[in-house]
């Protein structure tokens, strides 16, 4: 039996990232989201899923409150997903099957997934448990700094600082920097986890941009946007990508 999937998250971006991971999975069968706590807990009241993908922290009601308000008892199984390490040890006294940081990378998605399949009880074994949340919090996500690419016969290194824009093409990615092209050997997807989500936002399938080198944003048909770089360059957003590029142009507060 296929499962259905709650995600549970107040950020658009974060809930889209997670929504395409789990399409990935065969396992998946229905996948329904939250943008808050209080929105979560009628979900799961209604729905029943049997997976809860929970951030921590949301205003008025965040992840560790909806759990007191549905019951540990009648709490589907949790994978807590959020940006700070410090919540481990309460997620695992709640008995989260497991604990992911945020940004969560296919690898460890994959790995918490596989936790969940295996066990659909609300108690899991507490050594592996541990071990997992452990292993989490010991192992922090780094971004790449730089990246080695050929040029010449020689190895050349690109502060991703000074990358503009990416454009994946077949099996590479061309880096735009300035006014060089480097060849990198490496799918889109792939890069995009080694990067910080913070500098480099993927507004198309085949395009990911540079945050800090964009001029304006300038919207289009269809819930697409055309981005302008400071270079002049000019790049049009995904259709499919609508969630991040919303999330990118709106402010803080």
């Amino acid at each position: 039996m296929r499962l259905t999937v709650l995600v549970v998250d107040d950020e658009p971006l974060a809930r889209t990232g997670l929504r395409l991971l789990l399409e990935q999975d065969r396992d998946v069968g229905t996948t329904i989201e939250a943008a808050s706590g209080r929105e979560a807990v009628l979900l799961i009241r209604d729905r029943r899923p049997d997976l809860v993908l929970l951030d921590v922290q949301m205003p008025e009601m965040d992840g560790f409150a909806v759990v007191e308000q549905i019951g540990e008892a009648e709490m589907p199984g949790i994978v807590f997903v959020t940006a700070h390490d410090r919540y481990a040890i309460r997620a695992f006294e709640i008995n989260a099957i497991d604990y992911l940081l945020k940004p969560v990378t296919e690898s460890r998605f994959t790995a918490a997934m596989a936790r969940a399949k295996s066990r659909r009880q609300p108690v899991a074994d507490a050594a592996l448990q541990m071990r997992a949340l452990i292993e989490t919090m010991a192992s922090p996500q780094r971004f790449a700094t730089r990246l080695a690419v050929r040029s010449s016969g020689r190895i050349v290194f690109v502060s991703v600082e000074e990358i503009e824009w990416m454009r994946a093409a077949e099996n590479y990615v061309e880096l735009h920097v300035g006014e060089a092209t480097h060849l990198l050997h490496v799918s889109m997807n792939a890069l995009e986890q080694s990067l910080d989500p913070a500098a480099f936002v993927r507004i198309h399938r085949s395009v990911m941009v540079n945050i800090r080198r964009i001029r304006d944003v300038e919207p289009a048909q269809h819930g697409e946007y055309v981005v302008r770089l400071q270079s002049g360059i000019r790049l049009q957003s995904g259709r499919t990508y609508h969630a991040r590029m919303k999330s990118l142009i709106a402010n803080p507060f």
